[in-house]
């Protein structure tokens, strides 16, 4: 693949703001050339195709046109031979990947994302370890595996890393006995066999694997259909001591309307969380990447970039194939004032001035809640923990006084203030979802 036309997914990717339609649909596509403004793209098979041109064929053209700054640009999609004898069994599942030649290479699994690629620190180290454990003995222990964190923190790859780890080490009998879905493509599953009266085809297929892996299970929240297939699934494969994976960005009794029968399975095995990575861990992210892409990346920019982006792993890694592609094409080095051009609307204003009332309306629209109700003098529980989480924000990321901000507050005294302050952060060893939360928050407040 060309990798001066990489940034194009990036592109594509924010402008789609769906990130399981851009992981079945836009990362498998391989940009290959572009001349006489005609940007040539490679499909892994003929189905593929025609839905890239049915369904995204106008979003690419308009994303490419944009980064290439090419008027009428046109696209042409090519059908590019698989070379892996995999690559005839086309997969049921749609999460079709392709190496950098476009030709596949595992029939699920982006042959990318393995355990030796992803950097272990401190915020995900008990879920990369508990996915190791699942990879090297699938049904045996940790079952169910349920793995939440925000989004672009790294589940994706730890579910990718597990099937390429079985599959490499002959822990399941077949690749064609691991199942690797979106709970999006899982719930289309369902409809499509209710609809065509294919249930029996559709349970065969989910219930007689070694290891069934879905990412992003909320999405079956509130599909009564879809949840009780899946519960029935679920009990069947647990019975049969085969593995059972799920990813979700919340915990599950965060899950709204998901069904407590499934709730309580999927407590039943372990939970590992995957907490925002701190600023070391994403200069390692940035350094290891960098070297197995060939990008000389200054430890300084690395820093620089650590400490401006966001937490999300997946827009870190994007910036510096972003910075190292402009490189490639300009010739210049990559410097911190590059980064700042290059990178600009990118990354975040850390340094702009934030006040309380910012900080009270994003929290009230993160909880759902009104201003009103923070600053009132009510003690609920679904008001409680928003006003003490604004507190704590306010009194870090804002120059204040305790006294000003308790004024804020509807009037209250600074030892209320105090009270909220050491509240969160005696939670913080405790309850790392709540960590998760302020991460969330504070990345919305700087957005």
């Amino acid at each position: 693949m060309d990798e001066n036309l990489f940034p194009i997914k990036q592109i594509i990717k924010e402008e789609l703001g769906d990130e399981s339609s851009y992981r079945t649909w836009i990362e498998p596509l391989n940009f290959k050339d572009f001349s006489n403004n005609t940007l040539v793209l490679t499909v892994p098979n003929k189905f593929f195709g025609e839905w890239i041109n049915d369904h995204y064929k106008g979003t690419i053209q308009a994303c490419a046109s944009r980064f290439l700054r090419a008027k009428d640009l046109k696209l042409n999609i090519v059908v590019e031979a698989a070379k892996n004898p995999l690559s005839n069994q086309r997969t049921e599942n749609a999460e079709i990947r392709t190496d950098g030649n476009g030709s596949l290479t595992s029939p699920l699994f982006n042959p990318a994302y393995t355990f030796d690629t992803f950097v272990v620190g401190d915020s995900n180290q008990f879920a990369q370890a508990a996915s190791l454990a699942v990879a090297s003995a699938p049904g045996q222990t940790y079952n169910p595996l349920f793995i939440y964190g925000g989004v672009g923190l790294g589940k994706t790859h730890l579910l990718n890393a597990i099937g390429n780890y079985a599959i490499a080490n002959g822990c399941v009998s077949s690749p064609q006995n691991i199942s690797f879905i979106s709970g999006e493509v899982f719930t289309n599953e369902v409809i499509n066999a209710i609809r065509y009266d294919r249930m029996e085809e559709f349970r065969q297929k989910f219930r007689n694997v070694d290891i069934l892996m879905i990412d992003d299970i909320q999405f079956i929240a509130g599909k009564e259909r879809t949840q009780a297939e899946f519960f029935h699934t679920f009990n069947a494969l647990y019975v049969a001591k085969k593995q059972i994976v799920v990813t979700s960005d919340k915990f599950p009794r965060d899950i709204k309307n998901l069904e407590e029968r499934l709730r309580s399975r999927f407590e039943w095995g372990l939970i590992a969380d995957i907490q925002p990575p701190d600023i070391e861990t994403k200069v390692a992210i940035l350094k290891k990447k960098s070297e197995r892409e060939n990008i000389h990346l200054p430890d300084e920019v690395a820093m620089f970039l650590a400490a401006k982006a966001s937490s999300n792993i997946r827009t870190l890694e994007g910036m510096l194939t972003r910075l190292g592609a402009f490189a490639s094409i300009t010739g210049k080095p990559i410097t911190i004032p590059f980064a700042k051009e290059i990178l600009k609307g990118i990354l975040k204003d850390t340094d702009k001035p934030v006040t309380v009332e910012d900080i009270q309306k994003i929290v009230c629209e993160h909880f759902g809640i009104r201003i009103s109700d923070i600053k009132s003098k009510r003690r609920s529980k679904s008001l409680v923990l928003p006003r003490q989480i604004a507190m704590y924000l306010s009194r870090n990321l804002c120059k204040v006084s305790l006294a000003d901000i308790g004024d804020k507050f509807g009037g209250k005294d600074h030892s209320t203030v105090i009270h909220a302050i050491n509240k969160i952060e005696g939670q913080f060893d405790k309850n790392p979802h709540l960590m998760q939360t302020i991460e969330e928050i504070k990345s919305k407040i700087y957005s």
